[in-house]
């Protein structure tokens, strides 16, 4: 496969090596590289990215509007084969390679505020920059993937058919599933109200898709860009709070280790909106700290109404897998949302001191 594949680029396989590389659960990636020359390959899932096609389209279409209006910006987009193509296909199996960007790394975990806020800023300028850019140009990559009614819609009819064992096996999560439905009803509301705007927006924020400078750690460009689509900001930082605010993640049995850093949420907001403050609507920035509460949730509702369905969907490790992961999210959930008034009071701190940086440069 290695041959064919880098053949079509007009590489030889046997002069590279080539190794697994990073932490991604949806494509296979390798790393394939010489003493000269490094790529990334990677193998499009077609079980998730049923459309292909519309993944290269996005790209591609990005990438020109972007070499007309932000030249020097850091695109990392896919390699053309050598007859232009987008993919290598073999047996149905989609592959592709991007340039590796030297001396850069990244994480998989967020251990310091400022790696938070690094990233932060680099989502942020990735949908600053792109927002004259008309949306209707993308292509849905994976449909629905942020319908929180359509997900709420699923555990209601997943609750309805669920064996008398599962749903009292996950009582008190369906439970606490239920009292958060205002969630849902506020997002309808958003929505129906205009208060959120379509842009291009990542919609998979996790702080292993920001490429960081080896030595310094500063932010250099998002990566992995298979998801980007229309959608609403909430997504983007909404997932940077699901996944950056505890140290514990998604798989985490021990609940007691789930905890709420307000030092990283604070790094968020001021990395997210240094980018983003002008480009935002003041109806959206009133649902800043609502996108936690969003993603959260939403991804609480999918791991429930997976173990209600007989986990068809999460691959699991061990028995009850889908209910220890949608707990673990609700008791994130519920962490997040006790933090309401401290995360408002963190916001309009960090919206003085930037009043009062602003007045002190013009004086």
């Amino acid at each position: 496969m290695f041959q064919a594949v880098l053949g079509a680029y007009g590489l030889n396989a046997e002069k590279f090596k080539i190794e697994p590389f990073g932490s991604g659960l949806i494509n296979r990636t390798w790393k394939v590289y010489s003493k000269e020359l490094a790529y990334i390959l990677q193998e499009v899932n077609t079980a998730v990215f049923r459309e292909p096609q519309n993944i290269a389209q996005n790209i591609e279409t990005i990438k020109k509007y972007l070499d007309q209006t932000a030249p020097k910006y850091l695109f990392v987009a896919p390699i053309k084969t050598l007859n232009s193509s987008d993919f290598v296909v073999i047996d149905d199996h989609f592959y592709r390679i991007f340039p590796f960007v030297e001396n850069s790394c990244s994480i998989d975990f967020v251990h310091q505020p400022e790696q938070a806020y690094h990233a932060a800023r680099q989502f942020g300028k990735f949908t600053r920059m792109l927002c004259a850019f008309n949306v209707q140009k993308l292509k849905p990559t994976i449909e629905d993937f942020h319908n929180l009614p359509l997900r709420v819609e699923q555990f209601k009819k997943a609750l309805a058919q669920a064996s008398d064992e599962r749903i009292s096996e996950a009582k008190s999560a369906i439970e606490e599933i239920i009292r958060h439905y205002d969630i849902e009803e506020q997002y309808v509301d958003m929505i129906n109200s205009g208060a959120l705007n379509l842009r291009v927006v990542h919609h998979d924020t996790k702080i292993s898709n920001v490429l960081l400078q080896a030595e310094t750690g500063v932010g250099l460009c998002v990566i992995d860009l298979d998801t980007v689509m229309a959608g609403y900001f909430i997504s983007d930082v909404g997932d940077m709070m699901r996944t950056y605010l505890s140290e514990a993640n998604e798989e985490e049995k021990d609940f007691n280790k789930i905890a709420i850093r307000e030092d990283v949420f604070a790094a968020i907001h001021k990395g997210y909106m240094e980018e983003m403050d002008q480009v935002l609507a003041f109806t959206e920035k009133q649902f800043f700290i609502y996108s936690g509460k969003f993603m959260i949730y939403m991804q609480a509702v999918r791991f429930i109404t997976d173990f209600l369905n007989g986990d068809i969907y999460y691959k699991t490790n061990y028995p009850k897998h889908n209910l220890v992961r949608g707990l673990n999210q609700i008791d994130l959930l519920n962490k997040y949302t006790a933090k309401q008034s401290e995360f408002e009071e963190i916001i309009k701190k960090i919206n003085e001191n930037r009043v009062n940086e602003a007045k002190t440069i013009l004086n």
